[in-house]
């Protein structure tokens, strides 16, 4: 009570916002373009407080975090162990119990700060919903950053009314899951911690969802043009449903200078809009089946590939999510002859390449991608159609969306082998860059590129949510939209 107390008495002191992403650059990244977008408004600070793991930050996280504006800070929690857990364990338990684990010290530092600062929010990502119970104690109020679609948003929840109502596992449904205000999605399209009911990844969601609505807002990466009738639906009023603001597309947009300009001298010599550009994102694996017949799809094609190349894992989609490098050298595994024969035409990079620069270059015009809502919001923003290679999460559900909803991407068929063939890889490629079908995905990713540059322009939908959002937390009068 004395520090419930301490924190309430304390309206003199200057607002500073705390945030709490999971661990994992994906969920870092987006949260940081919130951060960045919310400090224009005046006398409004963000300390970010990362849950770690073992050992030290990762070297991506710290040049990240370093390189952002003196009114975002950053404290690291103590790192909790996950040593006790089995190899097995998926990653939606690992996020969460690194959170749980976490509290302790999360409370510890949110006190400190407190000290100093009035903490006007605690804001954490969609597996942060344990660290409701300390805002509570010390009388924060809790927000949700959804880093994913509003569609996500809408099945979560809807997720437990879904749980009572079907008793089977969601892939054995014959009919699609109708998700209110989206497009239906098949059983086996939800996404990944769904797909086993018996699994600690479901109870884990499960968990997260039923929690949402302790939370006393939402805040959405999208916004109304991406997905109307989502973005409608959560923003009506509705008991036990928060409000919902849809702040986005906040995309990294600062398009730093790197190390390595290789790739980027590579583009400046090829012709505008000739070139597909391959990457699954920094937490995404292929097999070295797969690798394979990408590689030899691409040299099919005839078409200009720019293809950030990961060393194989043949185990788990998703083997990369912590660590963004490759171990081993990523060209030793793939095909003999295709780095020799592809050169000049398509160019190979190992482990990483600078994805925002890339996706703005006038010569990228088209993007294979694991469907990461990062990756394909870059994509709204430049105006890049897309093909889609869900690999894990959510990421099904995103293909669902982009191509039977938003309808600016491709998506291969897989062969009965579990394999996106060389020839079925060769065909989408040549449709999406020099098809008819890839014109019009090309027009219809020009609009949305327009609408989302409106959304977070001076008066745009996205601006004037986190204006409303940053006079709250100063503890201001909100403006009515």
């Amino acid at each position: 009570m004395e520090h419930q107390q301490s924190l309430t008495s304390k309206q003199e002191l200057p607002p500073i916002v705390a945030m709490m992403p999971s661990p994992g650059m994906g969920h870092l990244i987006p949260m940081i373009e919130f951060a960045k977008r919310l400090i224009r408004h005046q006398d409004l600070a963000v300390t970010f407080v990362i849950p770690t793991v073992d050992d030290t930050p990762s070297k991506a996280q710290t040049t990240v975090l370093h390189s952002l504006p003196s009114t975002i800070s950053h404290i690291f929690l103590s790192p909790v162990t996950l040593s006790d857990l089995s190899p097995e364990t998926k990653i939606e338990p690992l996020i969460s119990l690194t959170v749980v684990r976490s509290l302790p010290s999360l409370r510890h530092n949110l006190l400190s700060l407190a000290a100093t600062h009035r903490i006007s929010a605690l804001v954490v990502d969609l597996f942060g919903t344990d660290a409701f119970d300390i805002a509570e104690e010390l009388n924060i109020p809790p927000y949700v950053y959804m880093p994913s679609t509003a569609m996500c948003l809408s099945f979560t929840f809807y997720l437990p009314l879904l749980h009572q109502q079907v008793q089977c596992e969601f892939k054995d449904l014959s009919e699609p899951i109708n998700i209110p205000g989206c497009v239906p999605v098949h059983g086996k399209d939800l996404l990944d911690p769904v797909q086993d009911r018996t699994n600690d990844a479901y109870k884990w969601l499960l968990h997260h969802s039923k929690r949402y609505s302790l939370a006393e807002g939402i805040i959405e990466n999208s916004f109304l043009e991406l997905e109307p009738e989502a973005i409608k639906f959560l923003q009506k009023d509705e008991p036990g449903r928060p409000p919902v603001y849809a702040v986005g597309p906040l995309v990294n947009d600062d398009n730093p200078q790197t190390e390595d300009e290789e790739c980027l001298r590579w583009l400046d010599e090829q012709p505008r809009g000739s070139v597909i550009f391959v990457c699954f994102g920094s937490g995404g694996t292929l097999s070295s089946a797969q690798i394979d017949e990408l590689a030899l799809g691409l040299e099919m094609s005839g078409q200009r590939f720019l293809w950030v190349v990961k060393s194989p894992n043949d185990k788990v989609a998703n083997a990369s999510y912590f660590i963004a490098d490759s171990h081993s050298d990523p060209f030793d595994f793939l095909p003999k002859g295709f780095v020799e024969r592809t050169k000049g035409r398509g160019l190979v990079v190992p482990s990483w390449a600078p994805q925002a620069r890339v996706l703005n270059h006038e010569s990228t015009g088209g993007f294979w991608t694991h469907c990461g809502w990062n990756s394909i919001l870059e994509s709204v923003v430049n105006g890049v159609p897309l093909v889609v290679w869900p690999l894990y999460a959510e990421q099904k559900m995103n293909a669902v969306l982009v191509t039977q909803d938003v309808k600016v991407a491709l998506r291969p068929k897989v062969g009965e082998n579990g394999l996106v063939e060389r020839q079925e890889i060769a065909t989408v490629v040549k449709m999406l860059m020099e098809g008819e079908e890839g014109k019009k995905l090309r027009f219809r990713m020009k609009e949305l590129k327009e609408a989302a540059a409106t959304a977070v322009g001076e008066n745009g939908s996205s601006t004037k949510q986190i204006s409303k959002l940053a006079l709250k937390w100063k503890g201001q009068r909100t403006v009515s939209n």
